[in-house]
């Protein structure tokens, strides 16, 4: 009889229910270790067919390390698994290890694609790097506010002419300085080792062909193109271009409910730092970029027509499209494709 496993994972524990014929047959709670896991399922549930879970923090480790011990893993969408498990009376784990259960084992479940350790690790260090610009960004801001208390104003400027300026202010005040310096000493330490994830980030992506590939689009530079890259995988997990731009937020939302049909906002679903580079890469090419493209053109009469934001989110949206089927063909992005070809 085949077996459905429920699995509420938690970062310490881990609540398990198991289905068969309709009825749940045995649930209990283990640590949160897939091979502890594993042993556990092997022996209340020997006829798995499917094992359950949701999105998570764990959700990658969990799917892989599963598969990896030949159970058949499944990762849900969690805002899809929600809506069933609100139904339930009592909000505890083992009430929603048991509705996982029950998801697995009528089949109503929306299966996520998870990525592999490679482009997680890129994922990692696109966001350490982004964690530690910012933290730089509020340590500068932080010894800017301090020192306007006492009069001294740090002129505008980043990176050494910062740390000049700042020294240079507090060269006659010796009370302030002993409170200062340990922040700018703290603010160049971040500075370095952004430079540090920076040159990783540089070489990573100088030997990945698909990073070089994307690179060639006018505005999309190292980071989008390792961003787009990690998250899409292969161009092979999305049936066309253009559900892309669905993916990741970057279509408007419909309602239709009788005599009521109209279109929303974008959805904002899927990769929020994805969607906000797209949106960066688009704000380049309609702002700064000088390179001539009919992509551009067409940005600029939509600029025109519609406003700034509108035209940057279309943009991005079809910077998506263009992307995905860059990395499907091979080809180099092209300035002219889509020109009208005189007769």
């Amino acid at each position: 009889m085949d077996q459905h496993i429920g699995l509420d994972v938690s970062l310490k524990d881990t609540s398990i229910s198991v289905r068969q014929d309709g009825k749940r047959v045995w649930r209990g709670k283990c640590a949160s270790d897939p091979k502890l896991l594993a042993e556990v399922i092997r022996k209340r549930a020997p006829n798995a067919k499917r094992v359950v879970f949701e999105t998570g923090p764990l959700s990658v480790w969990f799917y892989h390390a599963l598969t990896a011990e030949g159970l058949p893993a499944i990762c849900i969408d969690a805002r899809h698994a929600k809506a069933a498990l609100d139904m339930a009376a009592n909000k505890t784990d083992a009430n929603d290890a048991d509705g996982l259960a029950h998801l697995a084992e009528v089949g109503f479940y929306r299966e996520v694609r998870v990525k592999g350790f490679d482009s997680m690790l890129m994922r990692t260090l696109i966001t350490a790097r982004r964690q530690l610009m910012k933290m730089r960004v509020q340590m500068s801001n932080q010894i800017r506010g301090l020192m306007k208390t006492f009069g001294l104003v740090v002129p505008k400027g980043a990176g050494s002419v910062f740390e000049r300026n700042v020294l240079r202010l507090l060269e006659s005040e010796d009370n302030l300085s002993r409170i200062i310096l340990p922040l700018l000493k703290a603010w160049s330490d971040i500075r370095l080792r952004v430079a540090e994830l920076s040159k990783q980030l540089v070489a990573m992506a100088g030997t990945d062909q698909r990073c070089r590939l994307l690179t060639s689009v006018p505005g999309v530079g190292t980071v989008t193109a390792t961003a787009f890259a990690a998250a899409v995988e292969d161009s092979i997990n999305f049936k066309n271009s253009r559900a892309v731009g669905a993916w990741v937020g970057l279509t408007p939302k419909r309602y239709q409910s009788g005599e009521v049909d109209y279109e929303g906002h974008i959805s904002r679903r899927g990769d929020a730092k994805l969607r906000t580079l797209l949106y960066e890469a688009a704000s380049v090419i309609l702002n700064r970029s000088s390179e001539t493209s009919t992509l551009r053109t067409w940005a600029l009469a939509l600029k025109e027509r519609l406003g700034f934001k509108r035209a940057a989110v279309a943009l991005a949206r079809k910077l998506a499209v263009i992307m995905h089927a860059m990395l499907k063909t091979g080809e180099l992005f092209d300035p002219n494709a889509g020109a009208t070809v005189p007769a």
